[in-house]
């Protein structure tokens, strides 16, 4: 019998995730066993599992658990088997995940360390699609006042500016900034823009007397930090 004609009552004992959970702990499932427990239902014709499986198929180009996260309610509606509560839960699901990630990053965030703003900051930046520009404003003790979007789609001199940014850290009453963004293509290598950018900052934050620390770029489980690289 084919396994998405089969019901999961049908399945072997040690097969069903959520027994497997009790039995041998979360941490053995798959991916598709562990949406299986939480969505807890199939439909016609397919059991929780097999749809579970569907659905990280579903998220392709980008696989798994990363396709997911990508999907809309909508994209995710179209998938035989999942309603509207499905979706949202599914969707509840991938936000938490990205959550739970930050915080745990979050104890070790040390912002005088390029390393430390890229783990915290990779889950939430990564996975974007257009390029998104931060702005960090610290204390003297280079502890954190305020965070601010100030780009979103193109990070280039026509579109940020140094008045914009020391306006923002001047109202922070900031002592130190950092500039943070991703690269959509999963590459952080700075582009001769972002060199050109950074320069620009570091020159105004030295009339000003706001020190521009680093600029880290965000790439795929990887990053490149302008102070690293003694580029700042």
């Amino acid at each position: 019998m084919k396994e998405n004609n089969c019901k999961m009552t049908e399945l072997p004992a040690d097969e069903l995730p959520y027994e497997k959970c009790i039995n041998k702990g979360a941490e053995v499932l798959s991916d598709a066993e562990l949406l299986a427990v939480i969505l807890r239902t199939g439909s016609k014709g397919i059991n929780a599992l097999e749809l579970s499986r569907k659905i990280l198929d579903a998220g392709a180009p980008r696989n798994g658990l990363l396709g997911l996260y990508h999907m809309t309610i909508p994209q995710l509606c179209q998938i035989r088997g999942i309603g509207e509560v499905k979706a949202v839960q599914l969707k509840c699901i991938a936000e938490l995940s990205r959550r739970i990630a930050g915080q745990s990053a979050w104890s070790a965030l040390n912002f005088k360390d390029a390393a430390s703003i890229a783990d915290y900051f990779m889950e939430e930046m990564r996975h974007l699609e257009q390029e998104q520009m931060i702005l960090l404003m610290l204390d003297t003790k280079c502890r954190l006042l305020a965070r601010q979007s100030i780009s979103k789609g193109s990070v280039n001199c026509s579109v940020i500016t140094p008045r914009e940014i020391f306006l923002l850290a001047l109202q922070h009453h900031a002592v130190f900034i950092i500039l943070l963004h991703n690269h959509p293509s999963g590459d952080p290598t700075p582009s001769e823009e972002d060199k050109s950018l950074t320069k620009r900052i570091s020159l105004g934050g030295e009339l000003v007397g706001i020190r521009l620390l680093d600029h880290v770029i965000v790439g795929d489980r990887c990053y490149a930090s302008f102070r690293e690289m003694k580029i700042l």
